[in-house]
């Protein structure tokens, strides 16, 4: 069954075993500003660990018990625990769900191997290097240059201290670590596609190793008490594809009490198991979602109808504890609270989210666009760095429901000269195509914002201070049109090429409100307010001049939370309500001229 508690929900909730175990908690630390460890070979010794830290927190942040915003480019971590008892047959996996950014992990003094990219997870199996005896020794070491401009970066400042929109770093173990005793033979990756036209599901997966002789997967699918479809597959190669077919979505007048939307976010379980002639046999617990999303003349399409996405930038940062959130329950409590404010989607900028957050916009029903932390600078070094990680992020995150458009770049961040610099513009353009032949279920934003080479969605960026310049710019398909071709909202072109019109246009990023600084407060804004009224009055006429055009798809207000210095939030930085959330959820959730009460109605009533 889907997981309900989240101080218990595993850290890879579409793949979850009931035999694994949590490593967060204190870990012995030092900071290695000469980098002398691996010479020294700290790796072998407990001495250099002066230090304690409270992992997943990076050591920048209050949780983490260290505090240290100052810039430490390299930091080890040790840790010891007592190995579970492992059957024969039988493997223990050490799981690092992010580490920023480079990390190099031993156990009992063994390398097993290195990771680099800050937001994805890496694995190593250290049944080899176990003692017989006594506890088991696991050290890392990471390393996070802030002053490297190809290393992608997100909102992490290189500066001593934050500025602008740039915000205190997250060095280090950031998302948990953790373990599990596995067969040897087992599934190492599942991914789910649902095909409702077809009436099917694809089941992709890989496994450990290839099998010596073939071997069987079985998959059981189920709503509730309901079994939707039973599968067995016999399998020769490591990895595997099949469809599933899903009997009851054949039914169009019955089918919609199964599909997947922020209204009806009804979730699949999936139980899947590996069965091998003379091998012990894997079991494991998945979930998925059915539904499908699109682009179809230039509206946003979820289950083959129209739909009007509403959604709020969130920077995913926490005062207390950085990047990473300051518990499993805070995860939860952002999705409520985004959507108390009547939001149905959300921007989670610049940083490829915990997985356990997208679990709860599974759960929970929220559109997610899917983001990545940007490189600064343009060099091989950052195409490199910046596609391997991208990959990653497609082949953990591309089974969640919740997750409708991938964006791999944000107004031009590591491509500054992509308007007349052609290999830049090719670069985007290449990311854009490779997301498509990875996934091509869902639409892809080659670069979000502006200076657009090539998109599904055309998404921009504009943080005009009143409604009547949004009306001017975007209030119907002509004034759209003008804008596209010759505005400059940022100061820069909109489109590099010529997109066809069936592309959905969608204003995401606009608003930015925030009150009135004190004189002496550290602060950056769009615009102001004086004070809570002239909020909602402003809020109101922006979105209101949205709303009323019918030539745009969907919009993205700035933003959710105060971050930092940048207090341009609906929330404090603490979470707190600006404004009563009802009075928010009254204004965005006002109908949309582009898609009008006649088309989303029916969408409501099947859901």
């Amino acid at each position: 069954m889907i997981a309900a508690d989240p101080d218990r929900l595993c850290p890879r909730p579409q793949l979850v075993r009931p035999e694994w175990f949590d490593l967060n908690g204190s870990w012995g630390f030092a900071f290695d500003d000469d980098d002398r460890g691996l010479a020294g070979r700290w790796f072998a010794s407990a001495d250099p660990f002066d230090r304690t830290i409270t992992v997943p927190y990076p050591p920048e942040s209050e949780l983490s018990g260290l505090h240290a915003t100052e810039p430490h480019t390299v930091v080890w971590y040790r840790r010891e625990f007592d190995a579970p008892a492992i059957p024969d047959g039988h493997r223990l996996i050490l799981h690092f769900a992010a580490v920023d950014y480079a990390a190099s992990v031993w156990v009992n003094g063994i390398h097993l191997g290195s990771h680099e990219g800050g937001q994805t997870p890496f694995s190593f199996d250290i049944t080899s290097a176990l003692r017989a005896t006594g506890p088991q020794v696991v050290v890392l070491r990471a390393e996070d240059r802030p002053d490297e401009g190809t290393q992608p970066r997100g909102k992490q400042d290189w500066h001593p201290e934050p500025h602008d929109i740039w915000y205190h770093r997250t060095t280090g173990i950031w998302q948990p670590v953790w373990a599990e005793v596995v067969p040897a033979l087992h599934l190492r990756e599942l991914h789910w596609t649902p095909d409702l036209t077809r009436a099917s599901v694809s089941c992709e997966g890989e496994l450990s190793a290839a099998p010596g002789e073939a071997v069987t997967v079985r998959v059981v699918l189920r709503h509730g008490d309901e079994i939707l479809s039973e599968q067995s597959v016999r399998v020769d190669r490591r990895r595997f594809r099949f469809d599933v077919a899903v009997p009851a979505l054949r039914h169009g007048q019955d089918r919609s009490r199964l599909l997947w939307s922020p209204e009806n976010p009804v979730l699949v379980d999936a139980a899947v198991e590996l069965h091998a002639a003379e091998a012990p046999s894997d079991a494991a617990s998945s979930y998925l979602g059915l539904r499908e999303v699109g682009v179809t003349d230039g509206r946003f399409l979820l289950n083959h109808l129209p739909y009007y996405p509403r959604m709020v930038l969130e920077q995913g940062y926490w005062p207390q504890s950085h990047l990473a959130a300051p518990d499993a329950v805070a995860l939860r409590r952002e999705v409520e609270l985004i959507k108390e404010l009547g939001f149905t989607g959300v921007r989670v900028h610049q940083k490829a989210e915990d997985p356990r957050f997208l679990f709860w916009c599974d759960r929970l029903g929220l559109l997610v666009w899917g983001e990545t932390a940007n490189a600064y600078e343009f060099a091989p070094e950052a195409v490199e760095r910046l596609t391997r990680e991208w990959l990653e992020i497609l082949r953990r995150d591309r089974s969640h429901p919740c997750i409708v458009t991938w964006v791999p770049v944000n107004e031009s961040w590591g491509v500054p000269d992509i308007a007349s610099a052609p290999a830049q513009a090719h670069f985007v353009r290449s990311l854009y195509h490779l997301t498509k032949s990875v996934d091509p279920s869902r639409p892809v934003i080659g670069n979000d914002g502006w200076e657009i080479p090539e998109a599904d969605i055309v998404g921009v960026h504009d943080y005009a201070p009143m409604g009547e310049a949004l009306s001017t710019r975007y209030g119907d398909t002509d004034t759209l049109r003008r804008t596209l071709a010759d505005g400059r909202p940022g100061g820069r072109r909109l489109l590099l090429d010529d997109l066809a019109e069936a592309r959905a246009v969608m204003l995401t990023e606009f608003g930015g409100l925030s009150y009135v600084p004190a004189e002496d407060e550290k602060w950056f804004g769009y615009s102001t307010v004086a004070d809570e009224e002239e909020l909602v009055a402003r809020l109101d006429q922006l979105v209101t001049a949205v709303l009323s055009s019918p030539a745009l798809a969907g919009f993205c207000y700035t933003q959710l939370t105060d971050t930092e210095q940048e207090r341009n939030g609906l929330l404090t930085a603490d979470r707190t309500p600006k404004v009563d959330p009802a009075r928010i959820q009254a204004i965005l959730t006002r109908p949309a001229a582009a898609v009008p009460p006649e088309e989303l109605n029916p969408y409501r009533e099947r859901s």
